[in-house]
């Protein structure tokens, strides 16, 4: 069971980063019209701004946050982030204006880019052949706070919109000093790396890991996979209300259902087909399915049909862990927090990226005067997109080391 604390100490640092971002967005629209931020569209476009700020956050400061974990190690940079990520929930929830509520996501994105110190931990403690498989557990334990966080936000919004944030808190808080017990160093003198500004940045994150072997194709994919990939928040609730009638409850508990599916797939079934076929053929695999259940949720009508697509959407999840273990395996030991880094920038710019294409696309397809009627028009979009991810991964050898 000692062996064990540091990867549940991962595991739950990232749920609470997932569920800190969920935890919130039952009661933003409220707090945010609290804080004299106008009527409910001028709230949406506030909600908007702080999404952005925080993703931005993200994309710059995750280079970063990797470079200083390879310097001075994992352990102390998830542990002081964790402590700052408390104090920034409590600075959310007694915010006044909201200006203090956009330095909170400032502080917020900065302190979630740690997501990639806590998967380049998951890569030090793990064997190379159990890489994709543990950072299956990562996507699993992402899409469990994904799922439980809106949930725990609705309920406890009865008691107040600050509420989510001092319950934030008391999470961060607490999984802090669970990790100063069970979380040893991973980063040994072995495989430490110089402290670089030049590599700290994305632009140059990007160019070292680009260098490596077929990393510059797996990054290049990585980012169109993901602006696929962010079809489902860009547009769910508002393609669910158009096409099925959803009302938010529905949407909600689709997007659960989906969170859910993921978490079931990347914690417990990838481990199998990866043993059965390998990393490279679960990516296209997992690419494959993604382009059908696209295609299928373009087109369908019925709601409840929808639904019975959760577990084929679902199962197109296991591409990305395995794409994550082939580039952890290609990267040495002292570029693991580098390339987590620069992955949760990619990652940033596609869920920045990803609204505009998606959204506008919804827009043009569904106005009254529009030539072709197809809300799930942005589903074929991402369709197209992940079958250009496919055709670019497709020419890189089995083993890019």
């Amino acid at each position: 069971m000692h062996s064990r604390l540091p990867m549940i100490f991962i595991l739950l640092t990232v749920m609470i980063d997932s569920m800190g971002i969920g935890l919130i967005m039952p009661v933003m629209p409220d707090l945010i019209q609290e804080l004299d931020a106008g009527d409910l569209g001028q709230a949406a476009v506030w909600g908007g701004i702080l999404a952005s700020i925080f993703a931005v956050m993200q994309f710059l400061f995750g280079p970063f946050i990797g470079g200083l974990s390879d310097r001075f190690g994992r352990r102390p940079v998830l542990l002081i982030a964790l402590v700052v990520m408390a104090f920034d929930y409590v600075l959310m929830a007694v915010a006044g204006t909201i200006w203090l509520l956009v330095i909170g996501r400032i502080i917020g994105g900065i302190t979630a880019a740690t997501q990639s110190t806590a998967t380049a931990s998951m890569a030090d403690i793990s064997k190379p052949e159990d890489k994709s498989a543990n950072f299956g557990l990562i996507g699993a334990a992402f899409g469990v706070g994904f799922v439980l966080g809106p949930l725990m936000g609705g309920l406890l919004a009865e008691y107040g919109t600050r509420a989510p944030f001092w319950a934030a808190a008391v999470l961060a808080a607490a999984n802090a000093v669970f990790g100063y017990f069970a979380l040893p160093e991973t980063v040994t003198d072995k495989i430490r790396r110089p402290f670089s500004f030049a590599r700290a940045n994305p632009l140059g994150a990007f160019r070292q890991i680009g260098k490596l072997p077929g990393l510059g194709r797996m990054l290049g994919m990585t980012f169109i996979y993901g602006i696929g990939f962010f079809v489902y928040p860009s547009v769910w609730a508002y393609f669910g209300k158009l096409q099925f009638g959803w009302g938010p409850g529905m949407v909600g508990l689709s997007l659960a259902t989906f969170g859910i599916g993921i978490a079931l797939v990347q914690g417990v079934l990838i481990r199998p087909i990866l043993a059965r076929i390998g990393e490279r053929n679960t990516v296209i695999l997992g690419l494959s399915v993604d382009v059908i259940a696209f295609v299928a949720l373009a087109f369908v009508t019925n709601g409840w049909i929808a639904l019975l697509l959760t577990p084929l959407a679902s199962l197109g999840s296991i591409a990305g862990p395995a794409l994550q273990g082939l580039m952890s395996q290609a990267a040495s030991d002292d570029q693991q927090g580098e390339l987590q880094g620069a992955l949760t920038s990619i990652n940033a710019v596609s869920s920045i990226a990803a609204p505009l294409f998606m959204t506008q696309t919804f827009f043009f397809f569904t106005k009254t005067d529009s030539a072709v009627f197809l809300p799930g028009a942005p589903f074929l979009l991402s369709a197209v997109l992940v079958i250009g991810a496919i055709i670019v991964f497709l020419p890189l050898r089995k083993k890019p080391i």
